[in-house]
C-alpha cells in the first residue's frame, strides 16, 4: 500500500514541536506534515489551511489526520469541509463538543491574562496541563514553556477565539467509519477522560487508549506511548 501522509495537528500556544518527539517515532511509518494552525482565528480557516498542507498528494494515497487538543477539533472540522476522503482519525486529549456557554468567561479572562503577562499565564496553563509527576521535570517544562512564549499572545488570541466559536461535532461521529482512535492521559483536568470516553462510545468501533502518567500533553510527556498507539492506528490502514 502507498505509504500514507499524516497530518498533525497542533494545540493552543503550540507549533510543530510538540509533535516533534513523536513524529521522529513514525518517521518511517509516514510522510508527516505538520500545518500550522496560529494565524488563523475560526476553525474553518484552520481546517481550510491544514488541508492545504495536503494539496499535493496524489489521489488514491491515503490520508490521516491525528488532532491533539485544539487540532482534535480542527480535525474533526476537516471531517465535515474534507476536500478528499479521510483514510484513518485520531483523536488526542481533545473533544467533540462545542464550548460550553459558561466557559467562555474563562477563555476570555485568559485572553486577557495572556495579553497582560505572556510569562505567567504560559506557566498557569502549562501546570495545570501537566501530569503532577511531570511539573518538577525541568527539560520538559523548559521545552514547554520555550515552545508556548515563542508561539505567542498574539497567536494564542486567534486561537481562543477559534475555540469559543468551534462546532458541535457530536452528530458526526455517529457517522465514521474510517479507522478510529481515541487517546488521551489519564489525568488530563483541561480535555478530562470523560470527553474522550465519550468521543469513543459515539464512533463506531472506534479504539480508546488511555496513556499513564500523562496529563493534557501526552505527545510530550509520553511520546513512547503515543507513537506505539499511532503506529498501531497507521497499521490498520494497510
Amino acid at each position: 500500500m502507498t505509504r500514507p501522509v499524516l497530518l498533525l495537528l497542533h494545540g493552543l500556544l503550540n507549533d510543530e514541536r510538540v509533535w516533534e518527539p513523536v513524529a521522529q517515532r513514525l518517521g518511517s511509518r509516514a510522510d508527516i506534515r505538520i500545518p500550522n494552525l496560529r494565524t488563523q482565528d475560526n476553525m474553518v480557516q484552520m481546517a481550510h489551511d491544514a488541508w492545504a498542507a495536503a494539496a499535493d498528494v496524489a489521489a488514491g494515497t491515503p490520508v490521516a489526520l491525528a488532532g491533539f487538543s485544539v487540532g482534535g477539533y480542527v480535525a474533526l472540522q476537516m471531517l465535515v469541509d474534507a476536500p478528499r476522503p479521510v483514510a484513518a482519525l485520531a483523536l488526542v486529549d481533545t473533544s467533540c463538543r462545542p464550548e460550553a456557554a459558561d466557559n467562555i468567561p474563562v477563555r476570555e479572562a485568559t485572553i486577557a491574562a495572556l495579553l497582560r503577562d505572556l510569562d505567567a499565564e504560559t506557566l498557569a496553563i502549562l501546570r495545570r496541563g501537566l501530569h503532577a509527576d511531570h511539573s518538577a521535570d525541568f527539560p520538559l517544562v523548559s521545552q514547554a514553556l520555550r515552545i508556548m512564549r515563542e508561539v505567542g499572545a498574539d497567536a494564542g488570541v486567534r486561537q481562543l477565539r477559534a475555540i469559543i466559536g468551534r462546532g458541535d461535532h457530536r452528530a458526526l461521529l455517529a457517522g465514521l467509519s474510517m479507522p478510529t482512535l481515541v487517546l488521551c492521559g489519564r489525568t488530563d483536568r483541561v480535555t478530562p477522560l470523560a470527553l474522550s470516553q465519550e468521543a469513543a462510545a459515539l464512533i463506531p468501533a472506534a479504539t480508546l487508549a488511555v496513556i499513564e502518567d500523562a496529563g493534557h500533553w501526552a505527545p510530550l510527556e509520553q511520546p513512547d506511548e503515543v507513537a506505539l498507539h499511532l503506529g498501531r492506528w497507521l497499521d490498520r490502514l494497510q
